[in-house]
């Protein structure tokens, strides 16, 4: 008998031990919602403007060549010159056109040739 009391004296303390369960106002949670979908927002703009910068950079690839990179760029298509020849205007190459020519001089994968073709730059003999 006296186990039994000794018992229900302990685990009435092991109940106290409990943490209180706290709830929260419909209004706090709420403005919890509200400060995260404006955070996500936040998120969702700063990467939108960097996908603009990644875009810009991408667009630069069709910047006009400097003077020895259109002598180069000469140099390459010489080099293919029993097949190709020179569609346009020496000043008109791009960025993009050299790494094509480069690329096929280094890999020698007609693909790129056939890439400035349809682009215009080179025109078949």
């Amino acid at each position: 008998m006296i186990k039994g009391i000794l018992e229900k004296l302990f685990k009435k303390d092991q109940k106290s031990n409990q943490p209180d369960v706290k709830y929260v106002n419909h209004d706090e949670v709420e403005a919890l919602v509200d400060a995260k979908i404006k955070e996500h927002a936040a998120a969702l703009q700063t990467t939108s403007h960097d996908q603009e910068i990644q875009n810009q950079a991408l667009s630069q690839d069709d910047f006009t060549l400097t003077a020895k990179q259109i002598e180069y760029a000469l140099s390459l298509i010489e080099k293919v010159n029993n097949e190709f020849i020179l569609a346009i205007d020496p000043a008109k190459l791009t960025i993009k056109d050299l790494n094509r020519l480069i690329a096929y001089n280094r890999y020698k994968n007609k693909g790129t040739l056939i890439n400035l073709v349809k682009k215009g730059v080179l025109r078949k003999r």
